[in-house]
């Protein structure tokens, strides 16, 4: 089969089935090899790996992983991609085509039965609309990830990656940054992609901590606290706590815990550390 890496094979493969893009889907296919080798080489697969990636369109990135991985699931929502799959994928014998939306995909049972419960690693070409969704959902539902390796929306990128007291740093970041290490490995302009995305992407690759860096008594409520002290930027954190309804903290206590820390009352939350929220939030327990 030719490698859709190369445009005119994309084109080729494309007008073979007339095929319509789905603007609802966010479909944007790679058309550059240098990119694709780039994810494979920052995804460290080997021979042992079972990966499972995400939203394959055509199977421009599939054929790669399947060259270098023991076994590839390829979970994808648009049922019009399955024959082309069918096609570009059929010299492959390691690669199992799943049609369902990830969000719907019990993970742990496929790294179960296809990997004895083994970490699997997770490579992916994300839809810029559903990118945190899928994201947080790898990590929440505690299925067994080494690494995840995705192209995603440069700016989703930064604030993933971003550190205290920088503009793009939220919840995002420290969401993430809880759960794994992440490092930006490429910058993809627009070109690289048909149809051309309006915004510049990159590949960002997380690689899951066996131990998480913080130590945390109730993660759904340091959470909490993380959410509440963004959603007002621009106020005190004392203040942006205090506002949360969803929170049952006095304007006291949470002074009292800042004091306790060595912080100063009129704080933001973008100041904070995931260390600092951590024990911010063990001090309100």
């Amino acid at each position: 089969m030719a490698t859709l890496g190369i445009p005119q094979n994309t084109i080729a493969v494309l007008q073979k089935y007339n095929f319509n893009f789905q603007k609802k889907f966010g479909q944007n296919f790679l058309i550059d090899t240098r990119v694709l080798d780039k994810i494979v080489q920052a995804s460290e697969i080997t021979k042992d790996d079972y990966v499972l990636e995400i939203g394959p369109g055509i199977g421009t990135m599939t054929q790669y992983l399947c060259e270098h991985a023991r076994q590839v699931a390829a979970v994808e929502i648009d049922k019009n991609l399955i024959p082309i799959l069918a096609d570009t994928l059929s010299e492959y014998q390691n690669v199992e085509v799943i049609q369902e939306d990830i969000l719907k995909v019990d993970l742990n049972c496929l790294a179960q039965e296809k990997n004895h419960g083994n970490p699997i690693k997770v490579v992916a070409n994300l839809p810029y609309y559903i990118t945190t969704p899928i994201i947080m959902g790898l990590f929440e539902s505690h299925v067994p990830i080494q690494s995840i390796t995705v192209m995603v929306q440069r700016e989703v990128a930064d604030r993933i990656q971003a550190c205290p007291g920088t503009k793009d740093y939220g919840a995002l970041s420290l969401a993430v940054q809880y759960y794994a290490k992440p490092e930006i490995v490429a910058n993809v302009p627009p070109n690289c992609f048909m149809p051309r995305p309006a915004v510049g992407s990159a590949v960002i690759r997380l690689v899951r901590y066996k131990e998480r860096p913080v130590q945390v008594l109730d993660e759904r409520k340091m959470f909490a606290i993380i959410r509440a002290s963004f959603n007002q930027r621009r106020k005190t954190l004392v203040n942006g706590l205090n506002n949360a309804a969803q929170l049952p903290y006095s304007k006291d206590q949470i002074t009292e815990a800042l004091e306790e820390m060595g912080l100063p009352v009129n704080v933001r939350g973008e100041a904070l550390t995931l260390e600092q929220f951590a024990k911010l939030s063990n001090l309100l327990q």
